[in-house]
C-alpha cells in the first residue's frame, strides 16, 4: 500500500476527472497525464462509484488496460442484468398470483425508462416497496422464492439468496448474488429528522405484482432523498449524481412541481447542485432558485462548497462529525451529536449486521471498538475509511 496522503490525493484527482468524463466535460479524448498508481487508483474510483460500464461508452480515453478494465465490467453487469430481469420477472408472477402491489425503486424504474441499456448501470441489489400490511406476505412470497431474511432495520429488511454471496475481487461480478432489500416507507434520516415521501412515491391506485413510480416527479424526488441521504453520511457516488442527471432530461416544469406537493423539499437542494456542478444544463435554473429560497441557511452554504470527493468515499478520511451541516436547529444538531457520542441499541446492531454482512468490514477490528473510541481515534488525527481501503487494496492487487 502506497503512503495514504498519496492515495488520497490520487483518488480525489481521479474521481473529480472521472465525473467530468461522465459528464462529457472534457473533450478531445487528452489522456490524463497520471502515474501507473493514479491509473490504478482511477479503477478504484470508478469501481467505488459505480460507474465502470457506463464509461465503457463514454470514456474517451484510449489507454489499453483502461479500455480492457471497462470492457470486462461492462460484460460482468450485462450477464448479471439478465439474472436480475428473470428474477424480476419471478416477482411479479409471484405477487400478482398473491394479490399484492408492489412498486419496484431506483434502478429498476430506471431501466424501466430506458435511460439505461442492459450492462450499462450496475445494481447491487433490488429495491422494492410495499405497504406496511403486506410486509410480511411480501417477504413470505420472498422466502419461497429461495431467498432467506439476513438482518432488518430502521430502513429495511434485507432478503439473500439461500445460496450464493458476495464475490471477492474489484469491481461487479456476474456471480454476485442478487439481494433483494424489502421496504414499507421511503424516507432517510438527516440527520436527527427522518424526511418520509411515502406517499408521494407509492402509487394511488396500484395493481398486482410490480408497478411503475406514479410520475416522473415522484421518481426524482425519491432519487434526491436517496442522494440527500448519501450526502449526509458521505456515501454519495458518482452513479446517483448520472441517474438524477438522465432523469432531469425527461422532467418538465410540471414534473420538478412534485418536490412540493408534500411540503417545502429542504433536502433536495444539496444533491442538485452537486449535479449542476458536473451536469451543465441539467437542472433548470428556476427549480434551484427555488429550492435555494427553501433550504436551511448553514446547508444552503455548506451545499455552495460540496465535492462529490467531499460527499463520497474518495474522501480516504473518516469525518468525526458527518452530516452536521444537515441539523436545521441547535436542537437537531445536540441530538445528533448526542447520537454520535451515545448510539442506541438499533444503531449498535445496525452496525453488528454491517460488519456480519459486509465483505470490506470482515476482520477489520475498528468496526468491533466502541463508537467513543472511534469518535476519540476520529478527532485526533486522520483514520481511513475501511470501504475505501478494502477497494484500493482490490485495485493494485487486480492490475499486479
Amino acid at each position: 500500500m502506497p503512503p495514504l496522503k498519496q492515495v488520497r490525493a490520487g483518488l480525489r484527482r481521479a474521481t473529480e476527472a472521472l465525473a467530468e468524463e461522465l459528464a462529457l466535460v472534457r473533450s478531445g479524448g487528452v489522456l490524463p497525464a497520471w502515474s501507473e498508481l493514479e491509473w490504478r487508483l482511477a479503477t478504484a474510483a470508478a469501481v467505488a462509484h459505480g460507474v465502470a460500464p457506463l464509461l465503457h461508452r463514454f470514456s474517451t480515453w484510449q489507454r489499453v488496460e483502461w479500455r480492457r478494465f471497462l470492457d470486462r465490467q461492462r460484460q460482468h453487469v450485462a450477464q448479471r442484468h439478465v439474472r436480475i430481469e428473470a428474477l424480476l420477472r419471478r416477482i411479479d408472477a409471484s405477487f400478482r398470483a398473491a394479490g399484492l402491489p408492489v412498486l419496484a425503486l431506483k434502478g429498476v424504474a430506471l431501466h424501466g425508462l430506458g435511460l439505461y441499456a442492459p450492462g450499462d448501470r450496475p445494481m447491487a441489489d433490488i429495491d422494492l416497496l410495499v405497504r406496511a400490511g403486506d410486509a410480511d406476505r411480501a417477504a413470505a412470497l420472498l422466502c419461497g422464492l429461495g431467498y432467506t431474511e439476513a438482518f432488518a432495520q430502521w430502513k429495511h429488511r434485507a432478503f439473500k439468496p439461500a445460496a450464493g454471496g458476495a464475490v471477492a475481487g474489484l469491481g461487479e461480478h456476474r456471480d454476485t448474488a442478487v439481494n433483494i432489500e424489502l421496504h414499507t416507507r421511503i424516507h432517510e434520516r438527516l440527520p436527527a429528522s427522518i424526511v418520509d415521501i411515502t406517499p408521494m412515491v407509492f402509487p394511488p391506485g396500484p395493481r398486482p405484482g410490480l408497478n411503475p413510480y406514479p410520475s416522473n416527479g415522484a421518481l426524482m424526488a425519491h432519487l434526491l432523498l436517496h442522494a440527500a441521504g448519501n450526502i449526509c453520511s458521505r456515501t454519495l457516488r458518482l452513479l446517483h449524481l448520472n441517474d438524477i442527471s438522465l432523469l432531469a432530461t425527461r422532467m418538465t416544469l410540471a414534473d420538478w412541481e412534485v418536490l412540493w406537493s408534500a411540503g417545502n423539499p429542504w433536502w433536495a437542494l444539496p444533491p442538485l447542485r452537486l449535479v449542476a456542478r458536473y451536469y451543465r444544463n441539467a437542472v433548470p435554473a428556476a427549480v434551484l432558485a427555488r429550492l435555494r429560497r427553501g433550504c436551511p441557511p448553514w446547508l444552503r452554504a455548506a451545499a455552495k462548497r460540496q465535492t462529490l470527493t467531499r460527499v463520497s468515499c474518495s474522501d480516504l478520511w473518516l469525518q468525526a462529525l458527518p452530516g452536521i451541516e444537515w441539523s436545521r436547529t441547535p436542537g437537531e444538531a445536540l441530538r445528533y451529536l448526542r447520537h454520535r457520542f451515545v448510539p442506541d441499541e438499533e444503531s449498535r446492531q445496525e452496525r453488528q449486521d454491517m460488519a456480519r454482512t459486509q465483505l470490506w468490514l470482515q476482520g477489520q477490528a475498528w468496526v468491533t471498538r466502541s463508537q467513543a473510541r472511534r469518535l476519540l481515534r476520529r478527532l485526533a488525527g486522520s483514520v481511513p475509511r475501511m470501504d475505501t481501503l478494502y477497494v484500493v487494496r482490490a485495485a493494485l492487487e487486480a492490475q499486479e
